[in-house]
């Protein structure tokens, strides 16, 4: 098994899926817009609390996220090029999802896209909400150490705890993020194509 991790996030870098995630957003908080929902995903999007305002009281409780979101899902669609960077970089490298999704759903969705084989754990926020503790989790499993992981990423708040967990990460910018937001954390690189990231991943793992 090569000891060379790449930690893969899903919404934003495998699956186009920003926007079935912003209108089940706004079923539950109708005043939301799409600059205030980028902004939840600069920190752990669990952690997220909404701030007390005249628009705190129309958040509707009675909605379950993921109970709305699976459904929309498992119609979005994987972002051009991709399946043929994960089938390339699955040869050389082993490939985790850590996400902040539910696992059941991401498997579902790499089962019926005939991804699920190049994976060799998805691990989502069933398992733990926080990703600092599930990097770590990877580290237990496989014994292994920070540097043999890389983790791919469209979100600044990503890139915070992939920091706190000793893993570097490269940001894609056809994401949740910006590329002026996803510099503010310090990524090894910025990518603007999936057919860049097996160079800038292989010179990480160079350095």
């Amino acid at each position: 098994m090569p000891k060379q991790f790449i930690l893969f996030d899903f919404d934003g870098v495998i699956v186009d899926s920003f926007q079935a995630a912003y209108d089940v957003a706004r079923m539950i908080c109708p005043h939301l817009t799409e600059e205030q929902h980028r902004t939840r995903f600069e920190g752990n999007i669990h952690d997220w609390e909404e701030p007390v305002d005249r628009h705190t009281k129309e958040c509707r409780q009675d909605i379950d996220f993921f109970a709305e979101y699976m459904p929309r899902l498992k119609i979005s669609v994987i972002f051009p090029g991709m399946r043929e960077v994960i089938s390339g970089l699955a040869k050389g490298y082993t490939l985790v999802i850590v996400s902040s999704t539910v696992s059941s759903s991401i498997q579902e969705y790499l089962d019926s896209h005939d991804l699920a084989q190049y994976f060799s754990l998805v691990m989502g926020a069933d398992v733990h909400t926080s990703k600092v503790e599930k990097i770590t989790m990877v580290f237990e499993k496989y014994k292994i150490g920070p540097r043999n992981c890389v983790f791919i990423t469209d979100t600044l708040g990503d890139m915070h705890e992939a920091e706190k967990a000793g893993v570097g990460a490269i940001g894609v910018t056809w994401g949740f993020h910006a590329s002026e937001t996803l510099e503010r954390g310090d990524p090894y690189r910025l990518v603007k194509s999936p057919r860049d990231l097996q160079a800038a991943i292989s010179d990480y793992f160079a350095t």
